[in-house]
């Protein structure tokens, strides 16, 4: 497992990202709520840059002729296609099996790190 520097948390205010690049792969590091989430800057469907989309929330399960939004600025939609993936966990809304990856992240001195682990190391090489 590494570390990884992608800058200073000042940069990414409170609902906003900022792409970074970490061992040849783009990486979109989000600021939801004061909490850091990154996840890879590419849709599975057909490739896009997922974090070039809009970021936006989504209508959660209701009763019937009720709808209820949530998950404000939580959610990223493919600029292609629409697919939208939680940016928390990388899954997609639509299906339990697709997903992005989504790498942890670590705020030391108010320094943004991305956790990569060493098989994910092993294939950036």
């Amino acid at each position: 497992m590494a570390i990884f520097d992608a800058g200073d948390a000042a940069d990414i205010p409170e609902g906003s990202f900022k792409i970074v690049d970490v061992t040849g792969r783009s990486i979109g590091v989000y600021n939801i709520k004061g909490e850091y989430y990154a996840i890879h800057n590419y849709c599975p469907h057909q490739g896009a840059k997922l974090c070039k989309g809009p970021i936006c929330g989504t209508t959660l399960a209701s009763g019937v002729y009720e709808y209820i939004y949530g998950k404000d600025r939580e959610i990223v939609r493919c600029p292609w296609h629409g697919w939208e993936f939680d940016i928390k966990t990388g899954r997609s809304l639509f299906d339990g099996k697709v997903r992005t990856r989504s790498y942890p992240v670590r705020v030391d001195d108010g320094r943004i790190g991305i956790v990569i682990g060493e098989a994910e190391e092993r294939k950036a090489e």
